[in-house]
């Protein structure tokens, strides 16, 4: 279905309801890589002001990718829970954007109209939406799940404790976790990136952070960020698995890129939830995603980026995952060229994601060859905190010596804590408190 916008005596004509999307978006790199973006200011404002006027239902009866095709597609339309949708159902996206800032849009009332939100419809209305926006609306929702510790409550910040090694090497993981403990981090999860996937590493960096957790009783989750299947080895052979980890895209062809469909996200969360490790909920997935990765795995069918990030969110809710985030920075200038358009697209994904009702982290992050730097993670971390961010990433240093890219540390955290009068997990911080002075001892414990 074509659609238009007059301005100044031009018509702007946008051939379907994915190139208006696509024109409407901020500007950013992955789009005009990919042929997408708005050629001039004056189309860009063009599809924004045609957008607004676009009901909400036309997503309803124009799929951006096959129904046929794609099976995020068929979970997007056969999941979507149409008497949450009904109260909003009579809006266009622009009447949408003006009652989502209103008072009576409470976070109870967001939240009750999550499920009958389609990814589109979000993606769509973060589009005409400046940064205090997508923040005043992600700050009212909170997303709140358990497994041992409780992560998203209100007045609370929590990160992910993130110790990689170039090596794998238990002495220096191990050093990283005290580090990141004692510096109050690693009440989202202690989450590793194993230089290899191979099981045996998978089985040992797990029972490494299993030993810490129950020698200290530690309050905490562990994942190691292998490829789901070898995750799924592991818990064949009894590795003591907390939360399952993948990658996840919001097309069914950029999934197969990751070496994943729904089939077997479905077998991971079966076998997880019959562990039955969590001690206070059963919130067992962790889920990462990032704009730019449909793009760069010439799967995105001509689907702008942020529409394709909003889309991994339906495979992702599926599954009632315990975190979610987006890696903001990480694939590069490719797709996100500088601070400017990180720290947009960090909102944009934080506000999609809450939207949506997931539990949304982010790593705050940009790689080296990116015309971005640690100022503009600062602004994008403290604007994410008053956005209500679950949780962030706590990286020694900041600098990732696996990985090779920038995030944020142990200290970052805390200064946000501080400023924003913030806390930790309520159970990992009453463990901080009656034991963070044997801390040192672990060391010696884990690489004895």
């Amino acid at each position: 279905m074509a659609h238009s916008h007059t301005i100044g005596g031009t018509v702007h004509r946008f051939d379907n309801l994915r190139t208006l999307l696509a024109k409407a978006s901020p500007a950013r790199s992955g789009d005009e890589l990919a042929g997408l973006a708005a050629s001039y200011a004056e189309e860009r404002v063009a599809a924004r002001m045609a957008l607004a006027d676009l009901p909400l239902r036309a997503f309803q009866h124009e799929p951006l990718i096959p129904y046929e095709t794609d099976e995020v597609t068929r979970l997007i339309v056969d999941t979507q829970d149409h008497a949450a949708f009904a109260p909003i159902s009579h809006l266009t996206v622009g009447e949408f954007r003006d009652w989502l800032l209103t008072p009576e849009a409470s976070g109870a009332i967001l939240a009750s109209l999550a499920p009958g939100l389609m990814p589109e419809m979000a993606a769509a209305v973060s589009k005409l939406m400046r940064l205090q926006d997508l923040i005043t609306v992600a700050a009212k929702i909170r997303v709140v799940t358990r497994f041992r510790t409780t992560v998203g409550l209100p007045g609370t910040l929590a990160t992910r404790l993130q110790p990689n090694h170039p090596t794998d090497d238990p002495a220096g993981i191990a050093a990283s976790i005290i580090d990141g403990l004692a510096l109050e981090s690693g009440d989202a999860v202690i989450g590793i990136n194993p230089a290899s996937d191979s099981v045996e590493s998978c089985m040992s960096l797990l029972r490494l952070i299993d030993g810490l957790r129950t020698r200290y009783q530690i309050p905490v989750q562990s994942c190691v960020l292998a490829h789901v299947t070898t995750q799924l080895e592991a818990i064949r052979r009894g590795a003591p698995v907390d939360l399952v980890f993948q990658s996840i895209a919001g097309t069914q062809a950029a999934n197969a890129s990751f070496g994943v469909n729904l089939a077997l996200l479905d077998e991971a969360w079966q076998a997880a939830r019959e562990l039955r490790r969590g001690e206070i909920g059963d919130n067992i997935l962790y889920f990462e995603t990032g704009q730019g990765s449909a793009l760069s795995a010439n799967a995105h069918h001509g689907v702008d980026q942020q529409t394709c990030e909003a889309r991994a969110y339906a495979v992702a809710r599926r599954y009632r995952p315990m975190l979610v985030n987006t890696v903001v920075g990480f694939i590069g200038p490719e797709y996100l060229y500088d601070g400017k358009q990180i720290i947009r697209a960090g909102l944009e994904d934080h506000f999609c994601g809450k939207l949506l009702g997931l539990p949304m982290g982010c790593d705050v992050c940009y790689t080296n060859h990116a015309e971005a730097d640690q100022d503009d993670m600062d602004a994008l971390l403290t604007l994410l905190g008053t956005a209500g961010v679950n949780y962030i990433m706590g990286v020694p240093g900041a600098d990732d010596v696996m990985l090779n890219y920038q995030s944020t540390s142990f200290h970052d955290a805390l200064c946000l804590r501080s400023h924003l009068g913030l806390r930790a997990a309520p159970e990992f911080e009453a463990w901080l408190a009656q034991t963070r002075g044997e801390l040192p001892g672990a060391l010696g414990f884990l690489t004895a």
